[in-house]
């Protein structure tokens, strides 16, 4: 009776199981039929539909205008080495305000040192993800609206926009410390300020050098492109050649954006590759 009792229960689990594993495919295999369904009509509504099919015209115009941009403007290159060393300090400057800004939003943002939890834990991560949710271009018309035009609004696009990730990253490392150093300062009388200079700061800084160095790698990119809204550097040269329909001057400036991203990838690996 126990045999034929402990069968029939071994039996009912095994169905069990079988029945959970088709359970399971089936909810798999809605799910995406369900993800396809949107990609087909994201595709058909963003691209299909919403594009200028007759200004496009035949494949031969699609060649015929892409070949107007194939030729470089010697006569420009003089005129980039301002706006591309321009570009450079715009990424530099406004990592490092960036960085800057991010000591305090670090601090207040990591759970286990935040002065007072109800208050600076929110408002740190209110910073974060209002730098991280708003695109660097936005903030360079903000900027330029209150600064004019020129390279000062740009740094502080990029420092504004550099908010988000640097604190994030290093709030996120800061709360993965150990916890010993922190109680031990704490013991001995030591303040906020004593516990995240003598504690904390020793134990994240490797992680914190290396997400600036990869966020000012970041910020060579963006800081191209800012000139596009006024806020100096080789965008802006890129804007004007674009009016003035120079299409090889336009081939000129992405060719000289490109060579600075180069150089700041190579710059930033090996300063990682000495000091990480």
């Amino acid at each position: 009776m126990t045999a034929s009792t402990d069968t029939a229960g071994h039996s009912l689990t095994t169905e069990a199981v079988l029945a959970m594993r088709r359970r399971k495919r089936t909810i798999s295999a809605v799910v995406t039929a369900v993800l396809l369904a949107l990609v087909v009509w994201s595709v058909d509504v963003t691209v299909v539909k919403d594009t200028d099919w007759e200004r496009m015209g035949s494949i031969g115009n699609v060649l015929e205008a892409t070949n107007r941009f194939i030729g470089i403007d010697f006569e420009l290159f003089p005129t980039l080495l301002g706006p591309a060393i321009e570009t450079l300090l715009i990424a530099c400057l406004g990592t490092f305000l960036g960085a800057l800004i991010c000591i305090p939003a670090a601090w207040f943002g990591a759970m286990n040192i935040t002065p007072f939890k109800p208050i600076t834990y929110p408002l740190a991560r209110l910073m974060m993800t209002l730098s991280r949710s708003i695109h660097e271009i936005v903030w360079a018309l903000f900027f330029v609206a209150v600064m004019g035009l020129g390279a000062m609004a740009g740094v502080f696009a990029i420092a504004v926009r550099s908010v988000g990730f640097i604190a994030k990253m290093s709030a996120e490392a800061i709360e993965d410390i150990d916890p010993g150093p922190v109680e031990a300062i704490r013991a001995v009388g030591g303040g906020p300020f004593q516990v995240f200079l003598y504690a904390v700061l020793p134990q994240v800084l490797p992680q914190v050098i290396g997400v600036v160095i990869f966020e000012w790698e970041i910020n060579i990119r963006r800081s191209a492109i800012l000139g596009l809204v006024g806020a100096g550097g080789l965008g802006l040269v890129f804007f004007r050649q674009m009016n003035t329909f120079n299409h090889h001057g336009v081939t000129t400036v992405i060719l000289a954006i490109l060579i600075i991203i180069v150089l700041g990838e190579a710059i930033s690996h090996a300063i990682r590759r000495r000091m990480i």
